[in-house]
């Protein structure tokens, strides 16, 4: 039986959203073809009428993630919120965002994995990163503050997660995010932390 070419296109993008959720929790090179295809309710040997090659697949999730983060995190700094840099960090310094790596950025859950991709989807990761430290860094009025609040956000989230105790968890969270907004004179930084650290 054949299905219509909008089946196939819609079984894509279920495939990509489910594998963006599951490999960012299990890591990609962790999961399997059978897995994948499982968490869409189909087999493993269905995923080849899809993709050529596990690696297409990695490749096709980790551009749609950072095309999602760069959307996200840098926003457009022509009428966008002056808060608005103060509350992504908030955000992606949170418990919520700890606890949930399925629904977080891409890179403390596959950056290694993302380090040792083709140099095409090293490029787009890095023309997304790029983006964000251009817009960070005019809002901060600092070329290099961009690049260093980065590394800042996405290495205190990977060792948040490697820790077990949740309260050296939000220790970490919570230590960064004063550092954050001390060093770059973020003062909303602790606002509305009450029940989302």
């Amino acid at each position: 039986m054949r299905y219509p070419a909008k089946h196939k296109e819609e079984t894509r993008r279920k495939l990509v959203e489910s594998a963006r959720a599951l490999t960012k929790r299990e890591g990609f090179g962790q999961t399997g073809v059978d897995a994948l295809m499982k968490s869409i309710g189909l087999t493993g040997g269905a995923f080849y009428g899809h993709f050529d090659s596990k690696d297409d697949l990695f490749a096709e999730m980790v551009l749609q993630e950072i095309d999602n983060s760069s959307r996200m995190l840098a926003a457009d700094d022509s009428g966008s919120d002056p808060n608005h840099l103060a509350r992504c960090i908030r955000r992606y310094l949170s418990s919520a965002h700890a606890a949930n790596p399925q629904t977080g950025c891409v890179l403390p859950t596959l950056g290694p994995e993302v380090a040792r991709a083709a140099p095409e989807v090293r490029a787009r990761v890095e023309e997304g990163l790029k983006k964000i430290r251009r817009s960070w860094s005019d809002r901060l009025n600092d070329p290099d503050a961009g690049w260093a609040l980065i590394a800042q956000c996405v290495g205190a989230l990977v060792i948040a997660r490697a820790v077990e105790s949740e309260r050296t968890r939000k220790e970490i969270l919570a230590a960064s995010r004063r550092f954050v907004g001390k060093s770059l004179g973020l003062e909303a930084m602790e606002r509305g932390q009450s029940g989302s650290d």
